[in-house]
């Protein structure tokens, strides 16, 4: 039976990978500082005894050792995500995005695990040329201290092939979409159907700039699928972690949402803060692990309205914060 340790796993996309992985049948262990406050994240599991919660920093050792009991698999998930909340907390970036992560990917040098997965991002790419589109062995270009930070924590784990017994796996992930029992409105889909649906006016800058999408729950499948691969197959393999088919401009976005919510107010507008422009290819991980994403781009949104019509949500609008990454508590724990 697998037991997985899940570090950051009350956020976003870790409280996805809960359900489903306890709906597998696997054990889940979760070290999380719940530092957006998202302490209402993890309720649904709380008592379920195939679930176990531990409240730490991936800073301390002792946490980890605590969380890392009869653990058959690590995923790190934890970091301060998205340039926003790093720019606005780069001495808390450092300590969590950098230090952090690899203080944590060194505590499992000698430790009896079969998989280590590091969850970085295909903002690694940066900024390519229309024409192209990103394998994993393209020149990765870093335009914020959060990808500059995964692009050194994914070359740090590649280092440990060799030297370690267990499997490491970084996985790099397209733009995540979809509902969460911590759900973010800070994420471009997302954010674009709220303000739409709620008739804000919705001002979208570089419609035509690129980048790859994904729904949380396929990201949960994918992971399910490393988790049960043969060592030969994902052993410190770096995989693209998407669909061709959810590669999508931000006016195609728009198109599909007033598809469904029609005399939506949107201003386009050139010259934003976000220069990013990529797309990417997901050959290998279709190729070598036969994952294809569930859920479209259209079908997220679909979703995200149905949600909205049901009165989930209604709050978003007046409580910002508690729907992203605005606002973090954080104290270091370091030994």
């Amino acid at each position: 039976m697998k037991s997985v340790l899940l570090i950051g796993g009350a956020g976003y996309v870790g409280t996805v990978l809960t359900s489903h992985f306890l709906k597998l049948g696997y054990k889940v262990t979760v070290l999380d500082n719940f530092i957006y406050n998202n302490q209402y994240s993890i309720q649904a599991f709380v008592g379920d005894p195939m679930y176990r919660f531990y409240f730490g920093d991936l800073n301390d050792s002792k946490a980890l050792g605590k969380a890392s009991e009869d653990i058959t698999d690590v995923i790190i998930l934890a970091g301060l995500v998205g340039d926003p909340i790093t720019k606005k907390y780069p001495l808390e970036s450092t300590l969590i995005n950098e230090k952090g992560i690899q203080k944590c990917i060194d505590y499992y040098d000698r430790r009896p695990i079969e998989k280590l997965i590091f969850i970085s991002s295909c903002s690694n790419y940066g900024l390519i040329g229309d024409n192209d589109v990103a394998d994993e062995q393209f020149n990765l270009n870093p335009l914020s201290s959060y990808a500059r930070a995964k692009v050194l924590n994914e070359n740090y784990l590649l280092s440990k092939k060799g030297s370690v017994e267990y499997s490491g796996v970084v996985l790099r992930f397209a733009t995540a979409f979809g509902l969460s029992p911590r759900m973010r409105f800070d994420l471009s889909i997302s954010e674009f159907v709220r303000d739409i649906y709620f008739g804000e006016s919705l001002v979208v800058y570089d419609e035509n700039t690129w980048r790859p999408y994904c729904h949380v729950r396929d990201f949960a499948n994918l992971l399910d699928l490393v988790l049960k691969s043969k060592k030969e197959e994902i052993d410190f393999e770096v995989f693209n972690a998407g669909g061709d088919i959810n590669n999508y401009t931000k006016r195609m976005i728009i198109s599909e949402i007033l598809g469904q919510i029609p005399n939506g107010k949107v201003e386009f507008r050139t010259h934003g803060n976000d220069p990013r422009n990529y797309r990417v290819s997901f050959k290998k991980v279709n190729e070598t692990l036969k994952f294809v994403p569930s859920f479209s781009v259209k079908d997220g949104i679909k979703e995200l309205v149905e949600a909205l019509k049901l009165g989930l949500f209604s709050d978003s609008i007046t409580n910002k914060e508690k729907y992203g990454n605005y606002l973090v508590n954080y104290k270091s724990i370091q030994n």
